[in-house]
């Protein structure tokens, strides 16, 4: 595995930094095979029964062999390699080395990723008060569907025939017929209050 000292990644981080013109024949072999091998080594396709044994949430081989790249510092010596100008010849072995590290990756998580857990959370808030609105308007066109017409105040004008009122006319009665049985001519009209002083004791 590479970060084991004194074995094929101390030959590459040894060789690397080297400037090219004083690179033997020998030390760029010895990088080739060593890149050769990390990219047959992501190459592997995972296994499904194994994939399926492990515990959700738990990391994939592919995921352990990329931790085991980073921690031995292999990700920081890909992107050497990827911007130096004088190591233009491992530029394909680089982008084929990067492409099988993303290889399970969609486009879309990594550029979720890339927004950081800020974005993650905006986003999550915002889908939260989109459901909370949509529960809203729900409740609001169900409330106005169980809403009558016309509001229940809303009582109307009758005439009372055979009722006079103050002239000739008949009474227009002007509150909800349920109302008419307690109808008097008093009706709405303050009552008369005898003053406190002329109470009787």
């Amino acid at each position: 595995l590479p970060g084991t000292p004194g074995g094929l990644w101390g030959a590459l981080t040894a060789v690397s930094p080297q400037d090219w013109e004083q690179r033997q024949e020998e030390d760029t072999l010895l990088i080739e095979r060593i890149l050769l091998l990390v990219r047959n080594v992501l190459h592997v396709p995972p296994d499904p029964t194994e994939e399926q044994q492990g515990v959700d949430g738990d990391a994939s081989v592919h995921d352990r062999v990329l931790w085991a790249l980073h921690i031995s510092g292999m990700d920081d010596l890909l992107k050497f390699l990827a911007s130096a100008q004088v190591e233009q010849q491992w530029a394909l072995h680089v982008l084929e080395i990067i492409s099988l590290m993303f290889r399970d990756q969609s486009p879309e998580e990594l550029a979720a990723l890339g927004q950081g857990t800020a974005g993650a959370e905006h986003r999550e808030d915002t889908q939260e008060l989109e459901t909370l609105r949509q529960r809203e308007l729900a409740e609001k066109r169900a409330r106005a569907l169980q809403r009558p017409s016309r509001h229940s105040r809303f009582g109307g004008s009758y005439v009372l025939q055979g009722l006079k009122s103050i002239g000739d006319r008949d009474v227009v009665f002007h509150k909800g017929l349920h109302n008419l049985k307690s109808y008097t001519h008093d009706l709405g009209k303050e009552p008369w209050r005898v003053p406190r002083h002329r109470q009787a004791a």
